[in-house]
């Protein structure tokens, strides 16, 4: 073999034998940055004000970028179907799971195990024992929307000193948010000593029952001037009781719900004013909320959040608050669409 042969063979053998060694030694080529899971568990699927909620988790899950929704939870609202759910997404091994719990004692158990398998668990809408969380996204203060509600009746009804009598249809009993709720109604009626609360009755998230529970309260009470429905679903089935006994006007209707749900029945007259916060941004800043823990960018002891759009929102302890009440009445409520 020629010498210029064996010189370019020489040459070849010691490039490859370079490249071989930067290969071995060269930093493979990073993996695409894995995506933080959310998932986001409403009492009951399917109901207007969840789904607006889930609206909100979506728009902050694509505005993030590098969240994995996951947006799921019973069609009817069953607490023991939602801690099964919990369960699977526990063995999944998901980063976060946020829970709006229908009866906390029940999915109590299952966000305990969650958190001692790692995965970071907070409850947003209505809360759950401190220790079966780490944070609450809370639409406003318990003792905020309890006093909302029985200023609303009192103004609605009218008069300096509004008098009659008035009843509470709640979701259910073991509704944590919900007795917090009535717990603070009850006290802000002391500021109303003519109005006397005369029943408090679980509609079980079931709009027909709220429909035949307002009609039965009407019957039994024939003085009542007052109707709380204090659920998404009990409003709108309170109102729609009142309206067809004729009798719109004389006994009022007020409580929680979307505005969409309720623009019928206060243009025609039945309600005055509707209660509410901002669904949407509930659901936005609760996956805004969830991110920032599994990032470590939100940590006990924290007073403020960086919350994307809704710029920097308060924590007092374990609470994000969105801290926006909303009245919706005759003269707004078209302004408003979720």
């Amino acid at each position: 073999m020629k010498l210029a042969s064996r010189l370019a063979l020489a040459a070849a053998v010691a490039l490859a034998a370079c490249n071989l060694a930067l290969a071995q030694t060269s930093p493979a080529t990073p993996p695409p940055s894995k995506k933080t899971v959310i998932c986001l568990l409403p009492k009951k699927k399917g109901l207007p004000y969840f789904t607006t909620c889930a609206k909100g988790a979506e728009e902050a899950a694509r505005e993030l970028g590098n969240v994995e929704l996951i947006y799921d939870g019973p069609t009817d609202g069953s607490p023991e179907k939602a801690a099964s759910m919990v369960d699977r997404w526990t063995l999944r091994g998901v980063d976060v799971i946020a829970v709006s719990p229908n009866d906390p004692q029940v999915l109590g158990q299952a966000m305990k195990k969650a958190r001692e398998k790692g995965i970071h668990v907070i409850t947003w809408d209505a809360d759950a024992a401190p220790e079966a969380r780490e944070f609450m996204v809370n639409q406003a203060t318990a003792k905020d929307i309890g006093y909302a509600l029985v200023d609303a009746m009192a103004k609605d009804i009218g008069g300096e000193q509004p008098e009659g009598e008035v009843a509470i249809i709640t979701a259910t009993l073991t509704a944590a948010n919900q007795n917090e709720w009535m717990r603070f109604m009850n006290e802000r009626l002391a500021k109303y000593p003519k109005l006397s609360l005369v029943a408090t009755k679980p509609s079980n998230e079931d709009q027909r029952l709220a429909f035949q529970i307002a009609q039965d309260l009407m019957k039994a009470h024939p003085r009542l001037k007052g109707i709380f429905g204090i659920s998404s679903v009990a409003f709108p089935g309170a109102a729609e009781a009142v309206k067809q006994a004729g009798k719109s006007g004389s006994v009022l209707v007020t409580g929680l719900a979307t505005p969409n749900d309720m623009k019928s029945y206060v243009h025609d007259g039945t309600v005055k004013s509707v209660v509410l916060w901002n669904t949407i941004d509930l659901g936005y800043l609760t996956v805004q909320t969830g991110a920032a823990l599994a990032s470590g960018k939100l940590k006990p002891g924290q007073t403020t959040l960086d919350a994307g759009r809704l710029g920097t929102k308060q924590i007092e302890k374990d609470q994000v608050l969105l801290g926006d009440i909303l009245v919706f009445t005759k003269d707004n409520i078209d302004k408003f669409d979720f």
